[in-house]
């Protein structure tokens, strides 16, 4: 199995986040619950998820803090 390349953004402006799980074509999108939308390739694999509103969802800072994943420093902003 290959290794994932979780990358993760916040857009304060739409209060949005997205967490990318794995490179390729989006060819389904489901609401799971309300303002949490996931992303499936044609396969059924899936490939990131949207949270609107995360700033109501997520830990105060979180956006705005420095993170590691999957062993790289990222920006602030990215998770």
């Amino acid at each position: 199995m290959n290794a994932m390349n979780i990358r993760g953004t916040y857009d304060p402006e739409a209060d949005a986040l997205f967490v990318r799980l794995a490179a390729g074509q989006v060819a389904d999108t489901r609401e799971v619950s309300p303002g949490v939308i996931l992303d499936f390739d044609e396969d059924g694999h899936l490939l990131g998820m949207e949270v609107l509103n995360a700033s109501t969802r997520m830990p105060p800072g979180l956006a705005d803090a420095e993170s590691q994943v999957a062993g790289e420093d990222t920006p602030s902003g990215s998770l």
